[in-house]
């Protein structure tokens, strides 16, 4: 087994690829709970794959078909109710977790240099998985995702010239049929989750390049003249660990140190989400709303038409706006404005923990106003709740405006020498 396992290592370098990018791969040791949600991420990745792999064996993508496809799995096929709640309930977990985890880089300044890259493939994992979630939507063919795909299918006929064409090349046909639903199934099985997997890899890559952040926002610390000049600037951090050059004080290594805190991370995620999935697939209408369960019937509008939840921080940001083409322009910018952090941020101070009361404070309206958007994009857009939808869409906008204007002169506290725990 040895010789087979050398021989495959001297033509594919297997094992020398798990030490750089996994096993060996030098974290900072001061590592906290918000540093798992990346790893959270792919094992929620690795569910909808698998679980939607198991749904298409059953589905038809037919708009005679569909629905009663879902029902089929739903009652007859072996633990069909269990894999379509897996990829349902999967699919929330998701967004919950991306958004810890995007919530974790801006409180400690992942986004800055040398990481804006890494940052900006991000952002385009998270537009993605808002496509790839939004195709899958409609695949039920229940009477929200009917109505819900034709309210936003119709958001692009707000631009200007060019938009009747891209509502009718989205659809496929001059209304949402049997063609629309084909298209998306094709995109939400094969295209997308491809799309998603390079991402994915790219925005590993980009980790791995520039190493890890961490709590305290600073870069790891060497020993003192513990390699030449020649050397720091032949090796990789990765390398320094992996050929033992160079052993850094501020790094453990992955496995087993950040492993394991995973590990604990993921059984307590599995704790929650199993009890979502047997107890409350739906909750309460959030994860899968009870028009759903109603065939699609162009005929009979729904009481209260809107997206799923992790939509509705943006669907919020839209309905503010009494113009459709601004509303439709204001909500694509507050996704701009999200990718475009690295340059709004002029500070050089990167961690929350060092930075100003005044970033502190923005950095938690923010992340209030962007809650109570979430919550607004789900109510009925009466006078109070819309008025409620353009003062937090205002101070969702408030936070990068502010962000760009004190952050170049902002007074932090002192910095550390080196990394603590």
């Amino acid at each position: 087994m040895k010789d087979l396992l050398d021989w495959i290592e001297a033509r594919i370098p297997m094992m020398r690829v798990a030490n750089m990018h996994a096993l060996q791969y030098p974290a900072p040791k001061n590592m906290n709970i918000w540093y798992v949600f990346g790893f959270l991420a792919t094992i929620v990745l690795v569910n909808q794959i698998v679980t939607g792999i198991w749904l298409t064996m059953n589905y038809v993508p037919t708009s005679e078909g569909a629905f009663a496809s879902v029902e089929y799995i739903m009652r007859d096929v072996d633990y069909g109710w269990l894999l379509r709640y897996m990829h349902s309930t999967g699919a929330s977990a998701f967004f919950v977790v991306v958004y810890l985890h995007m919530m974790r880089g801006m409180m400690y300044g992942s986004y800055q240099k040398p990481r804006e890259l890494l940052w900006v493939f991000g952002m385009f994992i998270y537009l993605a998985l808002m496509a790839e979630a939004f195709m899958g939507y409609l695949l039920p063919w229940g009477q929200m995702s009917y109505w819900g795909a034709q309210v936003i299918i119709s958001l692009f006929g707000a631009i200007p010239v060019i938009g009747d064409d891209i509502t009718l090349w989205i659809r496929g046909d001059y209304v949402i049929s049997g063609a629309t639903l084909n298209r998306f199934f094709a995109l939400h099985v094969i295209a997308l989750p491809l799309v998603i997997v390079i991402l994915v890899f790219l925005h590993i890559v980009a980790l791995h390049e520039v190493g890890s952040n961490n709590p305290d926002g600073i870069d790891v610390k060497r020993p003192k003249g513990s390699l030449s000049e020649d050397e720091k600037t032949k090796f990789k951090i990765h390398e320094y660990y992996t050929n033992k050059k160079d052993i850094l004080d501020d790094v453990v290594p992955f496995f087993p140190h950040i492993v394991l805190k995973d590990l604990v991370a993921f059984a307590i995620f599995c704790i929650g989400f199993a009890y979502v999935l047997f107890f409350m697939p739906e909750m309460g209408g959030f994860f899968l709303e009870p028009p759903n369960f109603e065939t699609a019937n162009p005929m009979k509008t729904p009481e209260h038409i809107a997206p799923v939840w992790y939509f509705t921080p943006f669907y919020a940001i839209l309905r503010a706006v009494p113009d459709k083409l601004g509303g439709v322009i204001l909500m694509f910018a507050a996704i701009v404005m999200l990718a475009l952090l690295p340059w709004l941020d002029r500070c050089k101070v990167r961690s929350v923990r060092y930075r100003s009361t005044l970033h502190k404070l923005n950095l938690a309206q923010f992340a209030v106003s962007f809650v109570i958007l979430g919550y607004l994009g789900v109510k009925p857009a009466t006078v109070i709740y819309t008025y409620m939808s353009q003062f937090f869409s205002f101070t969702y906008f408030l936070f990068f405006g502010a962000l760009w204007l004190y952050s170049k002169n902002e007074k932090c506290k002192p910095l550390p020498e080196r990394i603590t725990k």
